[in-house]
């Protein structure tokens, strides 16, 4: 804004004009900017819960396979090895 000598308050007609553009161009990028942080935030919140979970979930299935290999192991066994039923 333009002041005249001697008064700060007067402005030019004409600069109102353009500034009052410039001012709701401004809140607008702020409004949008402060949407935009949010939106990040919440982004941030949400991968950083799937990481958690996917965590969980890699070690829920390391302990299976670990489980599965046993299970392989037990059922791998000769049956010839096995005693006959008990009623031979």
């Amino acid at each position: 804004m333009r002041a005249t000598a001697g008064n700060s308050s007067n402005v030019c007609p004409d600069e109102l004009n353009v500034s009052a553009p410039l001012e709701d161009r401004l809140t607008e990028l702020e409004v949008r900017l402060a949407f935009v942080d949010d939106t990040m935030a919440a982004l941030n919140a949400t991968v950083s819960e799937h990481d958690r979970v996917l965590q969980e979930m890699r070690l829920a299935i390391e302990r299976l396979r670990a489980e599965l290999g046993g299970v392989r192991t037990a059922l791998a066994q000769d049956v010839r090895d096995e005693p006959p039923p008990p009623h031979y």
